[in-house]
């Protein structure tokens, strides 16, 4: 059972130019509140042990905002260590158990993605449980789908199915890997050879704020009656 939640906070943001100069993607204003509030609120909903942040750009800015509210740190200096690293050195905050890791950058519509992926975690046949969105449900996405998902919810690359950034890991293969840098695609890739590697469709929408344009698609969403 995952007592922990893994908040990803240390990137760049190039992708949303000019207003990542001065200020961390995940504090960029979406409907009045900073971008990272919106998955916060929902990590801190299933009353979780404890919520850990990677920080490395701009990472004073998040440091402020976030100690106040009983967020764990761990800032990665002098190099961003990707998702995979950037886990692997926040184990010691973060425990033993499965974990929950959650992206930053985008918007939820619908029930708590938490909530999806805890209830349909079985760790006796999974290593990892990704939340996914059939693209038809998704906003603001650029390019196509990342997986496709048998009846049994196991999952392989390419197809209809975005990850959606919330999902429950096993963390003992991290170890294994040996970079120092990398994302947890490999890892994902490892439990995928296993079959190991499921996903759970989320039943609202989603949105992708990882670029200027989706700030306005994500701030629609939130105001939209869709369910």
């Amino acid at each position: 059972m995952p007592h922990s939640v893994m908040l990803f906070a240390a990137g760049f943001g190039t992708r949303m130019k000019a207003l990542t100069k001065t200020c961390p993607k995940p504090m960029i204003p979406v409907a009045g509140r900073p971008l990272i509030d919106h998955t916060l609120d929902l990590a801190q909903a299933i009353q979780p042990d404890r919520i850990v942040a990677n920080l490395h750009y701009l990472p004073q800015v998040l440091e402020a905002h976030l100690t106040p509210k009983d967020v764990l740190l761990s800032p990665e200096s002098p190099q961003v260590l990707d998702t995979g690293g950037g886990l692997r050195q926040a184990l010691p905050l973060l425990g033993d158990d499965p974990v929950f890791t959650a992206n930053t950058d985008v918007i939820w519509k619908g029930e708590n993605p938490f909530q999806t992926a805890l209830s349909a975690w079985d760790p006796g046949c999974m290593d990892a449980l990704l939340v996914c969105i059939p693209i038809s449900r998704c906003r603001g996405r650029q390019g196509a789908g990342d997986f496709s998902r048998d009846s049994a919810g196991r999952i392989n690359r390419g197809g209809d199915l975005v990850y959606g950034g919330v999902q429950i890991l096993k963390t003992e293969g991290l170890q294994d890997i040996e970079e120092e840098v990398f994302s947890l695609n490999l890892l994902w890739n490892v439990m995928a050879q296993k079959d190991r590697l499921f996903a759970v469709e989320y039943p609202g929408h989603w949105c992708d704020v990882g670029h200027p344009e989706g700030i306005a698609i994500a701030e629609e969403l939130i105001a939209d009656d869709v369910v």
